[in-house]
């Protein structure tokens, strides 16, 4: 990408680029600021007008670290027009997401994602505000809180189910685990958010799971328009406009039938008679209907709540069509991607690991005494099935890079100013493998190394931040994590698992893949042998 990027760039633009190069990099620097006696964090030195692209290399996060090293855990750099400040230490973080949190609660809405998003009419990547606020808050308390986060327990045991299955007939023929696993977590999601599964044996199911992807890839595609607005010409050129336009209206097109398909549901007469006459005559009626969307409000999909909020206006503000497709879109993006991404790296790391692999299954086998399966019940017995997920967080974080915040007004941090406009990455990635905060091997996979350690992925101790923290963080932690351990440790009950015939553990493929979510650049394979006790 850095090669093509400069070819284009330097013919036809060179004397261009070297007259206005004072004049960007002054503003790159410290954008809202009138003087230049202010203290600023350590930069890398910068090519004119692209600053520092051409160094950012395939994996950015791999990249940052390695500078990071040179230059400093608090480091400024230059991605084209757009100063970057990049945060690689947890005590750093701690003073972003924490100490400093409402200074840099802001989001830097680009191109890209403003029109995949409903011009930020979403939750993760809206401007910080009263509407952001409003639409958090709904999100939390209303959508993705712990009892409505169990309340769909029964979704997760039937589409287990389904995967066993699935591992079961296959045996003793490897299984494409990472395609299970996003097979599993479309499921799920989809039927929390929209009340159904849409099929891979359907044409509209093939067509959403590409779709999906698709959006997944345009959010951390490279947008040169972003980072240097005079050369927004060339996404033209590559059709990156072209596609971005047509993903953003298939994916509207396809909620805008969602919803409709649930308005019209609530509108029939006899659910407007059970609103009515709400008394307990009708609660059997009600609960058997709970498959379907009708029931008790706590077994309602997202769409549905949503709209009885809007209906009733009970969100306590205007709550329009628009906002509703935008959280729904939000709940696909951040809820698929990156959850079933943790479920491929822990798996990949246990197969890699065999004593690892052995630990767990004799702590999942203890606890289940004899049963078939492991409940939401047992997660909390279960010790090293936790350290296990810590520890792939730690090392595999879905989004290495965690989305961009925005300095709201001028900050000093660890002695350097910092000016309102910057934006600012964490690198959850290398935070994850800095030796101060894990020790001299901190590469290795070693769950025990949260035995006893309350360092938890929460928000609370930015050691580990997988979903950020502070205003900013991921509001679905619950959702996401209460499906990885659950799926997780009934596979490890379920099954003895090892490679395929021929593959050594030290031979498995951990290259990843590039784009916003880092998932594996080859499929995982694995063969599974039912497990008899």
């Amino acid at each position: 990408m850095a090669s093509l990027l400069i070819s284009i760039l330097v013919i036809p633009l060179l004397s261009l680029l070297v007259i206005g190069w004072r004049r960007t990099r002054v503003t790159a620097i410290h954008p809202s600021s009138t003087t230049q006696k202010r203290r600023v964090p350590p930069s890398p030195p910068t090519l004119p007008v692209i600053g520092n692209l051409h160094q950012l290399g395939t994996y950015p996060h791999k990249t940052l670290q390695t500078l990071s090293r040179r230059y400093g855990p608090f480091m400024l750099v230059h991605m084209g027009r757009a100063p970057a400040l990049i945060v690689s230490s947890a005590r750093l973080a701690g003073e972003v997401m924490k100490t400093h949190d409402i200074a840099f609660s802001d989001r830097p809405l680009w191109s890209t994602a403003r029109r995949l998003l409903y011009d930020g009419k979403d939750v993760s990547l809206a401007p910080y505000g009263e509407y952001w606020r409003q639409m958090r808050s709904l999100c939390v308390l209303q959508l993705l809180n712990n009892k409505r986060v169990q309340s769909f327990s029964s979704v997760r045991e039937e589409e287990l189910a389904l995967l066993v299955k699935r591992i079961g007939d296959a045996s003793p023929t490897p299984v494409d685990m990472s395609d299970a696993f996003a097979t599993l977590t479309n499921g799920v999601v989809c039927r929390a958010a929209l009340g159904r599964k849409y099929g891979e044996d359907e044409a509209i199911g093939r067509r959403f799971k590409t779709l999906l992807a698709e959006f997944v890839g345009l959010l951390g595609a490279f947008n040169v328009g972003d980072l240097i607005p005079s050369l927004g010409w060339i996404n033209k050129l590559n059709g990156l406009d072209k596609k971005v336009e047509r993903v953003a209206k298939e994916f509207d097109d396809f909620l805008e039938q969602v919803v409709e398909e649930h308005v019209s549901k609530l509108n029939k007469p006899y659910q407007q008679e059970e609103r009515k006459y709400n008394n307990d005559d009708n609660n059997s009626t009600r609960n058997n209907n709970d498959s379907d969307g009708d029931g008790d409000s706590d077994n309602k999909d997202f769409v549905d709540v949503l709209l009885e909020f809007q209906r009733g206006n009970l969100a306590g503000f205007p709550l329009s069509k628009l906002s509703i497709k935008a959280i729904i879109l939000d709940i696909f993006a951040a809820g698929t991607d990156t959850t079933y991404t943790v479920l491929e790296w822990a798996m990949t790391e246990l197969l890699k690991h065999p004593k690892v692999m052995e630990n767990l299954q004799r702590e999942v086998r203890e606890v289940a005494k004899g049963r078939l399966n492991i409940t939401d019940e047992d997660l909390d017995r279960l010790r090293y099935l936790n350290a296990v997920v810590k520890e792939t967080l730690r090392l595999h974080p879905p989004l290495p890079l965690l989305f961009p915040r925005a300095v709201t007004r001028d900050v000093t941090i660890n002695g350097y100013d910092v000016a309102a406009g910057t934006m600012v990455i964490t690198n959850a990635w290398a935070i994850g493998r800095d030796p101060d905060s894990w020790g001299p091997n901190p590469d290795e996979f070693k769950p025990e190394r949260f035995l006893g350690n309350p360092v938890d992925y929460k928000g609370q101790n930015f050691e580990l931040i997988p979903f950020g923290a502070g205003r900013r963080g991921c509001p679905g932690i619950a959702f996401a994590m209460a499906m990885d351990n659950f799926v997780l440790a009934n596979l490890m009950l379920r099954f003895d698992w090892a490679l395929p015939p021929g593959m050594r553990a030290e031979d498995l493929d951990m290259t990843q893949c590039t784009g916003l979510t880092i998932h594996r650049k080859v499929p995982l394979l694995a063969v599974a042998t039912p497990y008899s006790s």
